[in-house]
């Protein structure tokens, strides 16, 4: 097994170097504009290795879950021509609609509609928040490495965390994933880490890169709610969540277009407005994340994980999110 992992991080490094070239002959590049986070042209679009990485997974497991990765080449091959070239806001949204109907005809069968219909627009939320984020270095690339750590570490909970546990651990827990699926995608995380995760990157991850991975977690966050019929775990990817919405709203409230691109996240402030470094901003939201989660997993085990916890953590976030914000409002008056 080792030696498969190692294989595929050569194929997966490759397979970012050809990209590269081609990239460069095609000119898909990023150049600084006034609300850019960069100063330097970087390729855009380095976060296909992602979609390359659910593709080796699929070879892998023997073409597994393919109502899910066709959802995947979808999302992607569309993200991917509107990185190239700017598409009708219509036409990608019917892509990735017919993308999650993909990828939720694995799930829920039977369902009542009105919980198809939450789920739509759940993940469909996700994805535009999970696009949002994607802008400055590390950021996507760290956030995704812990996700996929913590997934990874409920997924082999039975042989990880049940020593910890000990009679609080449930008898009938299981698996709710192929480990290979997080395993893969973390290679392609982490090769994708190696070239953008510095001062000065070399790629950026682009629509192609935000909207597969946020499609790719929101498989896995589906099949870990479904395993263990608990909505709970969305605190995995509240960090970004909240910083999205609460943007989202203060934009509402100033009366600004929503849909014109901007640099008013709580991220862009700390790495654009108090000029931090990209990496330690990046490094902060990760661990943020990571606290969360590791909070989350012991609540849930110890069985105090329900709807009045969930408010109050999301409670504290949202009150310690705008204290911040307002903090930094205030130094630049």
């Amino acid at each position: 097994m080792i030696v498969h992992y190692i294989i595929y991080f050569l194929v997966l490094f490759i397979s970012m170097l050809i990209y590269f070239r081609i990239a460069q002959h095609y000119d898909i590049v990023d150049y600084p504009v006034n609300r850019s986070s960069h100063d330097l042209p970087t390729i855009r679009g380095g976060g296909i290795i992602f979609t390359i990485s659910g593709l080796l997974w699929f070879w892998h497991s023997g073409f597994a879950s393919p109502y899910a990765i066709t959802g995947l080449l979808l999302i992607s091959l569309i993200s991917f021509m509107d990185d190239i070239r700017s598409l009708s806001g219509s036409v990608r949204i019917i892509v990735h609609f017919v993308s999650i109907a993909l990828l939720l005809s694995d799930f829920f069968y039977p369902i009542h509609w009105y919980l198809i219909l939450a789920s739509f627009v759940l993940i469909v939320a996700w994805i535009n928040a999970f696009n949002f984020m994607d802008g400055i270095n590390g950021i996507t690339a760290f956030y995704t490495l812990v996700s996929l750590g913590s997934i990874s570490l409920l997924n082999n909970a039975s042989r990880l965390l049940s020593p910890f546990f000990g009679q609080d651990f449930p008898e009938n827990w299981e698996s709710f994933l192929p480990g290979s699926l997080v395993g893969i995608i973390f290679l392609g995380v982490a090769v994708f880490a190696f070239f953008n995760a510095r001062k000065k990157a070399r790629t950026f991850a682009g629509d192609v890169g935000s909207v597969s991975m946020a499609f790719l977690l929101s498989w896995m966050m589906l099949s870990l709610m479904e395993s263990t019929h608990s909505p709970f775990w969305v605190l995995f990817f509240s960090v970004y969540g909240i910083d999205a919405l609460l943007t989202i709203l203060i934009r509402i409230k100033r009366k600004e277009n929503i849909f014109i691109p901007h640099r008013l996240h709580l991220y862009q402030l700390l790495a654009n407005e108090k000029k931090w470094p990209h990496l330690k901003v990046a490094f902060i939201y990760a661990f943020i994340q990571l606290l969360i989660n590791l909070t989350t997993i012991i609540l849930y085990f110890k069985g105090h994980l329900n709807w009045p916890t969930f408010i109050s953590i999301i409670s504290l976030m949202i009150t310690g999110y705008l204290a911040v914000r307002q903090r930094i409002v205030l130094s630049q008056v």
